[in-house]
């Protein structure tokens, strides 16, 4: 059993600043982006040093200083050190402002996990925004929109959030120049004063209930209609090898760049989970459509009521929700683990994780003490 990986956590907290090692964990970006959501929810400064770690190239990169930047234009923050490769980053957080933001990250970095970065915060701002970022749209080891379109966006209107996604063009790496627009109106009333956020629904998922069946999206951007095609057959074949009902649709992106991606998403009873496979240089058509066959199956053969990237991509909201959460990964990844670490630093929860890392486990959420809000910008 996994409760407390706080003692783990190389922080220091003095009477006015969190103090978080980048190293710790799965020493990435996630970090860096949800103690800056959460830094702008409570108020609460920190600094991060380390950032960025464990990663080949360490320190933070266009999308990461992106996301300070963003962070600190909805909440009037001052920073210091938000420059590309710098390790360490300050951030104190003023005053939650709502309104139309546009931000270009400048490369192929990923436009969703910006997204992700400040919807939070905006949620709680008090008043309705419109974000527009510029960037990659379908990045490696990051949720792409489509993703965030039939998923996380999903979920995110059932524990109570209002949001609508649109995605204007792709953006594929090394070209970049996708376009991501999203509509982001306040939880609850005019302004939320105290945590746990009376807006917000606990999430209690103990049983997926049967699978419905399965949809799927095979789609290239400037290139043959025939590779989509050749996701879509091998999905097909995978699937109806199993007997799994399912539906994949063909479609073409608009894109300044090249690439592909195939997502399928199996919808039960009660939930549902999504992978996927995105296309690169020298990577078969069919092995993009293996790569979210391959996720889908192991979920299938276990217990898990959603994918582990939504495990992962839960513990933000279902902090700040009013009420116990329970819900069954399919497995404990190091991002979840790490994420709820400084979760922790920020928000009053108890969170318990029942099963060790790579494996299926069970994740309870327990808001504690309320916590009065920031005043936000209306």
């Amino acid at each position: 059993m996994w409760n407390d990986l706080r003692s783990d956590l190389i922080v220091r907290e003095s009477a006015n600043v969190i103090e978080i090692d980048g190293s710790f964990g799965e020493g990435g970006g996630q970090i860096l982006r949800t103690a800056l959501a959460l830094s702008c929810i409570t108020g609460k400064p920190f600094r991060l040093f380390n950032v960025r770690a464990k990663r080949d190239k360490p320190g933070l990169r266009p999308q990461h200083t992106r996301c300070v930047t963003a962070a600190a234009a909805i909440s009037d923050a001052k920073t210091r050190g938000a420059t590309v490769g710098s390790s360490e980053i300050e951030f104190a957080p003023g005053a939650l402002r709502p309104g139309d933001y546009r931000f270009d990250i400048g490369t192929a970095g990923s436009t969703c996990l910006v997204l992700q970065t400040v919807f939070y915060p905006l949620a709680f701002a008090g008043g309705e925004s419109s974000v527009t970022i510029i960037g990659g749209t379908h990045n490696p080891f990051a949720p792409c929109y489509h993703y965030l379109e039939q998923q996380w966006g999903v979920f995110m209107r059932r524990l109570g959030f209002e949001l609508e996604l649109h995605m204007g063009r792709a953006g594929f790496f090394p070209l970049g120049g996708g376009e991501i627009r999203a509509r982001i109106r306040p939880v609850g009333p005019a302004t939320v004063p105290r945590l746990p956020a009376p807006g917000l629904n606990p999430l209690t998922l103990e049983d997926r209930g049967a699978l419905r069946g399965i949809r799927g999206l095979s789609a290239v951007a400037n290139l043959d209609r025939g590779i989509a095609e050749r996701q879509k057959k091998q999905a097909s074949r995978r699937l109806a090898g199993k007997d799994l009902r399912h539906e994949i649709e063909l479609r073409d992106l608009a894109s300044i760049g090249k690439g592909t991606i195939l997502l399928l998403a199996a919808e039960f009873e009660h939930s549902q989970a999504c992978y996927f496979g995105l296309g690169e240089i020298r990577k078969r058509a069919e092995r993009v459509a293996d790569e979210a066959c391959d996720g889908l199956f192991h979920l299938l053969k276990g217990d898990g009521v959603v994918d582990e990237y939504l495990a992962d991509q839960l513990v933000v909201p279902l902090a700040l929700a009013a009420g116990e959460s329970r819900f069954t990964t399919p497995i404990v990844t190091q991002h979840l683990l790490t994420n709820v670490a400084v979760v922790r630093r920020f928000v009053p929860v108890d969170v318990t994780i029942e099963g060790a890392e790579g494996e299926q486990g069970r994740v309870v959420i327990r808001p504690q003490n309320s916590l009065e809000h920031p005043k936000s910008g209306v």
